[in-house]
């Protein structure tokens, strides 16, 4: 499967292929900025294609991320589980838990729950 653009609870989402190229750099995420422009609203990107720099948010990789997406106006969706990496950080615990409290950037543990959050945000 590659990258695809679908509607989801009335939303255009790019659903990026969990076996697609990794993320690991900035214009790696940047692509995916370029890609939703053909008509999604929000990004959805399997946990497991973020590089492990993504979850150690002492290389600022996360947060870079985030922020290119909030000034592309562009939603972003980490989508699987990233259970690991939520129990090693309390500060990525925290960060997620206000992503989610927000509505520009979540973590979902899977598309369900996506379709669920953005049912409840229309």
């Amino acid at each position: 499967m590659a990258d695809v653009i679908q509607e989801r609870a009335g939303v255009q989402v790019l659903i990026c292929d969990p076996a697609g190229p990794p993320i690991a750099t900035m214009e790696d995420a940047l692509d995916l900025i370029g890609a939703a422009f053909l008509g999604a609203q929000m990004v959805a990107v399997p946990a497991s294609r973020l590089d492990e720099q993504f979850f150690s948010l002492g290389t600022r990789f996360a947060g870079e991320v985030m922020q290119k997406f909030v000034t592309y106006r562009l939603r972003l969706a980490i989508v699987g589980d990233i259970s690991r990496h939520l129990a090693a950080s309390s500060a990525l615990r925290a960060l997620v838990h206000e992503s989610n409290q927000a509505d520009h950037i979540w973590f979902v543990p899977d598309l369900d729950a996506l379709d669920a959050r953005l049912r409840a945000v229309a």
